[in-house]
């Protein structure tokens, strides 16, 4: 283990990071996915005279952003508010948000692919390291950690290529099959374009990098192992010599994990679709993140704390980061996130594991 790694593994260092570098800790820290943004009114007193790009183009608004979960709920790290498709237009792409991301010319040929830019790390997201700096600021006295984060090529392409949201990314997948070899050089642009944005950020100041690969799931294992697994794995070796802890998310993929597994992060975060002791034993000894379904924070209190405490109970054995297996819903009452945080937070792990 190397010094900085072994660091975050004391009991002085942030809960957080000491579980995401495999600690079994006494409770597991709980962030929420999603947590800055559209279930809070804060939130949307800012969206009210700001668009989102706005928002995260400005880094005082990102800042704020950002601090807005923390300071309402006290939660055991922070994610810099932004999109993964912010590395994009540096790169030529031009994005609207309708209000998901629609590509004003989706990706229809090898000609466009080649004439898409790799711009230098300073200038794919200036903004943004300058609000990481401001929150590194903000968050100096409680010690929370700020994670950054990015979006996996392949799932950079699928918007690339679809264009917009969809059911079932049928353009995309198309592409595939028609143009393996221009799907290839799209992602090997994306993934260097992806290494010199989070390179920026960890150097700007975030403590630890998630990956999200949202659309994995719609793909075989042989589709993943072709034009997803070669890159992430470049992604995220590329980040190793920074010693912040990695998180790969995918989702809709437990078809997946024995390959997912082969990736170099410490941690992995998984949906709610299977329990976490069922999962564990595919991922070793490294840390399990997730995966409560965000549909539970709709329902009563008694509910989330029965179902908290499942997901709880199932994430025993090893390290665990609380969290959701998806992003928080827009229809989410803040006051069953502060109840969540709650339950989360009463639950010892290691006196429950005695007993059991």
């Amino acid at each position: 283990m190397n010094a900085i790694l072994e660091a975050q593994t004391t009991a002085t260092a942030p809960l957080f990071l000491r579980a995401l570098n495999g600690e079994n800790t006494r409770t597991a820290p709980i962030w929420i996915m999603r947590q800055a943004g559209r279930y809070l009114p804060e939130y949307m007193a800012l969206k009210a005279r700001s668009s989102f790009w706005e928002m995260v183009r400005s880094p005082e608004l990102t800042a704020e952003v950002t601090l807005q979960p923390i300071r309402r709920f006290g939660l055991d790290a922070a994610i810099v508010f932004s999109d993964i498709m912010t590395p994009l237009p540096p790169m030529g792409v031009k994005i609207e948000f309708n209000p998901g991301p629609i590509i004003e010319n989706p990706i229809r040929t090898k000609t466009q692919i080649d004439a898409l830019r790799i711009p230098e790390e300073g200038e794919i997201a200036p903004f943004l390291e300058q609000a990481i700096s401001l929150i590194r600021s903000e968050l100096s006295s409680s010690d929370t950690p700020l994670i950054g984060f990015g979006g996996a090529p392949l799932t950079l392409a699928t918007y690339l290529i679809q264009g917009s949201n969809s059911k079932d990314y049928e353009e995309f997948r198309a592409f595939l099959r028609l143009e393996p070899a221009a799907t290839h050089a799209l992602l090997e642009k994306l993934t260097e374009v992806s290494i010199r944005y989070l390179r920026a950020q960890v150097k700007a100041g975030a403590q630890a990098i998630q990956l999200f690969d949202s659309w994995a799931g719609l793909h075989d294992e042989l589709t993943y192992r072709e034009f997803a697994l070669p890159y992430n794995r470049k992604v995220l070796a590329a980040l190793e010599d920074l010693n912040v802890p990695r998180i790969y998310l995918a989702i809709g993929c437990s078809h997946l994990y024995p390959v997912i597994a082969q990736l170099p992060a410490e941690a992995f975060s998984v949906d709610w679709r299977l329990p976490l002791n069922t999962i564990r034993p595919i991922f070793g000894t490294r840390t399990l993140q997730g995966n409560l379904d965000p549909s539970v924070l709709l329902a009563s209190k008694d509910t989330i704390t029965l179902e908290a405490t499942r997901v709880l109970k199932s994430g025993l054995g090893g390290a665990h980061v609380f969290n959701l297996g998806h992003g928080i819903s827009r229809f989410t009452n803040p006051d069953h996130v502060a109840h969540l945080v709650e339950v989360v937070r009463d639950f010892d792990r290691h006196e429950i594991q005695n007993l059991m």
